[in-house]
């Protein structure tokens, strides 16, 4: 929950997406809200009493994976906290963005604030304070089969006590570690990504729509009544917006009947993603405010109980949801520029040159650049959430995996080549517009070819 003055106060239960991109990028300071101190310390003493007790409990009196059976001493319950730390730190390849750390930080304190963890009041005050300092330890991207993100989360755990000079208590080390805060919080980011990518794309379109001449009667009201999808009404809102006041709503304007699908159907193809994208927004906001810890403190039954929350599957899958209903969105877009540098389908000079006779090819090579890169954002789009192991360790108790942080890296990296199409698509629709006017253009579609002119002249 934000506030305006105070920044972001967690309490486990209600950050938003925007939120972690606030504290993530804007350097949006964050606090712990009312409440939550005391219900960590309620938390932290159900696992003081299983200390006392000397019970049996998963990482806390006992090793892990495969040295489960292993009684930990009370003496070196504490030390052996930090061990996990290190041999835990087996991730590989460069460090993830430095944003990205810091969503992970955030939702990490969202978790432990929660309550679930049974980790000090003091651990989540360490993690704020990296945070103040505005640095983001490296953590190193690749290694995490979804099922807690181990390796990454230690190096995070690493770079968080050689900051701080933290001393972890027993069970601390466990709890920064068996978590997929890395992955949430990269899922959180790439989110957000899309759906500001998925608004130009609408304004991208729009001037594609006044390039090509096309026939506006795909946004009649008639659309939308008759098959409401929430994503489709919110495109054709926005569509029409961008429109509004061109002269193609005049009869006799458009130069086709109909026009290709990639034309026609921009509605139904941005509204499919659109409405991928909001059931993906909800699954990891969901995430991003839940406990992923194993094992997990019962408060009310005084107990601590072994739990699979790490299990990362319903954000992998809905990572995965978004990924694959973004490639037609970003095939369409291609295809459409394509269209525009191509004589018999636009009615402009082959390449839009601006001087046909020269021999001059215009910016007929970004078409093949434009496919180029929607073919590789595409090749992005393939689910990763079904992989599935026969064992990685733990004596093939470790049987499963969501690969979670592979999902949300790929519909990163789909984003930034999707925002290159869509770059060489505003730049190719902008000449087509300056060649086939004079009919005067939507007001929206108006200030997004203006916003094109003030970074790149007409060729």
């Amino acid at each position: 929950m934000s506030d305006s003055d105070a920044g972001i106060a967690l309490n486990g239960a209600n950050l938003t997406l925007s939120e972690v991109v606030a504290a993530a990028r804007g350097r949006v300071p964050l606090r712990l809200a009312p409440g939550v101190r005391e219900r960590m310390a309620a938390s932290r003493s159900v696992i003081e009493q299983a200390l006392a007790a000397d019970t049996a409990v998963y990482g806390l009196t006992t090793g892990v994976a495969e040295r489960k059976r292993v009684r930990i001493a009370p003496a070196q319950q504490a030390a052996f906290n930090e061990r996990l730390i290190a041999t835990h730190r087996v991730a590989q390849g460069p460090p993830a963005p430095a944003d990205v750390v810091r969503a992970a930080l955030v939702v990490l304190t969202n978790s432990l604030a929660k309550g679930a963890a049974g980790v000090r009041p003091a651990l989540a005050d360490a993690l704020l304070d990296v945070l103040a300092q505005g640095t983001a330890p490296p953590v190193r991207r690749l290694g995490s089969v979804g099922q807690a993100d181990l390796g990454p989360m230690a190096d995070l755990a690493h770079g968080i006590l050689a900051s701080t000079g933290f001393r972890l208590a027993e069970n601390e080390g466990l709890a920064l570690l068996n978590n997929n805060a890395f992955s949430a919080a990269w899922s959180a980011l790439a989110l957000a990504d899309a759906d500001a990518l998925l608004r130009t794309m609408d304004a991208a379109a729009a001037l594609d729509l006044e390039a090509f001449r096309a026939n506006l009667s795909v946004l009649h009201p008639v659309v939308d009544e008759i098959r409401p999808f929430p994503g489709l009404v919110t495109t054709l809102e926005r569509l029409r917006r961008l429109l509004a006041g061109s002269a193609l709503w005049e009869q006799g304007t458009a130069r086709n009947l109909q026009d290709p699908l990639t034309y026609r159907c921009i509605p139904q193809i941005h509204g499919a993603a659109r409405d991928a994208l909001a059931y993906g927004t909800a699954v990891v906001e969901t995430e991003i405010n839940a406990a992923q810890g194993n094992p997990a403190v019962a408060v009310a039954e005084g107990r601590v109980v072994s739990v699979g929350n790490f299990d990362a599957g319903p954000t992998a899958a809905a990572v995965d949801f978004v990924r694959l209903a973004l490639a037609p969105a970003v095939g369409a877009a291609a295809e459409r520029t394509v269209k525009l540098l191509q004589a018999p389908w636009s009615g402009l000079p082959a390449g839009l040159a601006a001087d046909p006779g020269s021999g001059d090819d215009g910016l007929a090579e970004l078409g093949v650049t434009v496919q180029a890169l929607a073919v590789e954002a595409r090749s992005l789009a393939a689910p990763v959430s079904h992989e599935l192991v026969s064992t990685t360790k733990g004596e093939g108790i470790e049987d499963r995996t969501s690969m979670t942080s592979l999902a949300a890296r790929r519909l990163s990296e789909m984003l930034d080549l999707a925002g290159r199409v869509v770059a060489v698509e505003l730049v190719v629709a902008a000449q087509a517009v300056d060649l086939g006017r004079p009919h005067p253009l939507g007001r929206g579609a108006a200030a997004v070819h203006d916003a094109v002119r003030a970074v790149l002249p007409a060729t």
